[in-house]
């Protein structure tokens, strides 16, 4: 039966099935959500003034400087003892793995990153939980799916689910996260990953609110735009916003680029170091930061102190993330947002007194532009919007603030997504082109021939004629019992009705035959159409493959699955 489910789920006919999967995904991916702010939330109240766990402003001048410092030294010592060489987490991780390892996610990233985000984020660094959170759903899911042994095809929708849920549990929004996982992590859109990816959020927002409430993550106001002629300070605000994204994205891949060749125990101290100088003069930078957030909607912060905060937040956030703190950059943006947005609704209302939006009002639309713009989001950021302030009127301001920040970013100062830049700093990219979605969408069982037949290279001729009465579409030649070659069966057909000879030398008789290679059963038709093109092969032989000592892929004691040939794959996208 489990049999059976895997072969569904490796063709395009499997969406009930996809979206069962969705949804015990998302209650996964929202388990390990819930642990991970739980504990965060449980020792930060612990030590924090007041048992708050985001009270950072009211800690001694000596404990914001020497927290940080602690945090990033205590981070370089664990990675240091737990792990031999570098380990990569995040988004980008993420992103990475969906690209080049089909969704398979390593189970010592997994730790990493839950271990590296709590400390970070415990010890008041600038950083958020959104983006480790988002991996540590997807691995999740990941998991789920290779334990299963579930064809890599559907193992790439289970981690755009985990991805779903994720920020759907972190922001109680589960549109916004579904929009962020198809735009941000799938980068695309098809009904196949809707289904599933929408029980996915559902099912993690559920569980999220039977733990933590249903109260939203900010404290939002009635807000509305009072006048038309505020959509001047608006199209100031995508400006100055999209300016802001593109300065934290420069700032991030500038330090990234160049701190890479330090020792990652000395790039932690760094860190720390700037942090903790950062949190001397602003505290409020501290940690995640959502209570700044919501002193910025409820206008209880002057303008010099959100001007300092938006910039001191967005050097201490890039510096931090650029020398590889394990945390996210989701919230920082957030945070930056809606201070900036805080700014252009106090200058309004200094302008036009009484006749602008509340500063709350500019805050929730500077909070989705600038998570707009810095992730090359829009569709998630005004999702996010709308689920935040539940109120259909800052649609379309939001829209015309969200749209024109981003493009100020993308076109005017030439910056793309921050993933993406993160991704092309490693060396590597995303391949995002039709042929890529359509053949990453399936797997290699659904569409593979499974007439076969594996037979020696000498044969009598009654042998041969047994042989064909079973009517195969190919044959599987071996010599030695190692398979050396591929060939249509009419060729050896066509032999016998030409030749009256009693041997039969599969190896030399004039027929056509394929040199091959072996591609797991689990693969994806796109790294079927990467191997074909690499090796310059026509067909490929699904099945189990197997390592010889010096990790080399052999054919010895081997399981054919089924046939796969270039022409299959043409058909299919061709049809698809």
């Amino acid at each position: 039966m489990l049999e059976k489910l895997r072969l569904k789920l490796a063709s395009a006919e499997a969406l009930p099935l996809l979206v069962l999967l969705g949804i015990v995904s998302g209650l996964f991916a929202g388990g390990i959500i819930i642990l991970l702010r739980l504990l965060i939330e449980t020792l930060q109240a612990k030590f924090l003034p007041d048992g708050n766990p985001e009270n950072y402003e009211a800690l001694s001048l000596w404990m914001r400087f020497l927290l940080p410092l602690s945090g990033a030294l205590l981070i370089g010592i664990v990675f240091r003892l737990l792990y031999k060489g570098p380990v990569q987490v995040g988004v980008v991780h993420v992103l990475e793995r969906l690209q080049y390892h089909q969704g398979n996610i390593p189970v010592r990233n997994f730790i990493a990153q839950f271990i590296g985000a709590a400390i970070s984020i415990i010890s008041g660094h600038s950083v958020g939980r959104e983006g480790p959170g988002v991996h540590l759903g997807a691995a999740g899911t990941s998991f789920l799916g290779q334990w299963m042994k579930l064809p890599n095809n559907s193992l790439r929708i289970l981690v755009a689910c985990g991805a779903a849920a994720s920020i759907a549990a972190s922001f109680n929004t589960p549109i916004a996260g579904v929009i962020f996982a198809m735009e941000v992590i799938v980068m695309e859109y098809t009904i196949a990953g809707f289904a599933p990816i929408i029980m996915s959020a559902v099912s993690a927002t559920v569980l999220t609110q039977a733990v933590f409430g249903k109260e939203p993550v900010f404290s939002v106001q009635a807000l509305q735009l009072s006048n038309l002629t505020e959509l001047v300070f608006l199209l100031f605000m995508g400006l100055t916003i999209g300016a802001l994204a593109a300065l934290f994205i420069w700032v991030l891949r500038i330090t990234t680029n160049k701190t890479q060749k330090i020792a990652f125990m000395n790039r932690m101290l760094l860190a720390g170091l700037i942090t903790g100088i950062c949190a001397l003069w602003v505290p409020q930078i501290m940690g995640i930061g959502y209570d700044t957030v919501n002193a910025t909607i409820m206008g209880e912060l002057g303008v010099g102190l959100l001007l300092t905060i938006v910039f001191v937040k967005l050097f201490a956030t890039t510096l931090g993330l650029g020398l590889g703190l394990p945390a996210g950059l989701i919230g920082p943006t957030v945070v930056i947002g809606a201070a900036a947005g805080g700014v252009v609704g106090s200058v309004a209302h200094t302008l036009m007194p009484g006749e602008v939006a509340s500063a709350g009002f500019y805050a929730m639309l500077g909070m989705a532009a600038m998570m707009g713009a810095t992730l090359q989001a829009p569709l998630a950021a005004l999702m996010a919007l709308l689920e935040l302030t539940v109120n259909t009127n800052i649609i379309l301001p939001g829209m015309l603030v969200v749209i024109v920040a981003g493009l100020t970013s993308s076109h005017l100062f030439r910056q793309e997504s921050v993933f993406l830049m993160l991704l092309k700093e490693r060396g590597l990219d995303f391949k995002s082109n039709p042929v890529a979605q359509a053949l990453r969408r399936v797997g290699v069982a659904g569409e593979m021939s499974r007439s076969l037949l594996r037979t020696p290279n000498l044969l009598r001729r009654n042998e041969a004629q047994a042989l064909l009465q079973n009517e195969p579409e190919w044959l599987v030649v071996e010599k030695d019992n190692v398979p050396v070659a591929l060939m249509p069966s009419v060729e050896l057909a066509h032999y016998l009705t030409m030749n009256q000879q009693d041997e039969v030398d599969l190896l030399e008789i004039p027929a056509q035959r394929y040199d091959f290679a072996m591609i797991g059963i689990r693969d994806t038709l796109q790294l079927a159409l990467e191997q074909m093109d690499q090796r310059h092969l026509d067909v490929l032989c699904v099945g189990h493959k197997k390592l010889g000592q010096n990790g080399e892929q052999t054919n010895v004691d081997y399981q054919v699955h089924g046939i796969l040939t270039r022409q299959m794959l043409e058909t299919h996208y061709r049809f698809h």
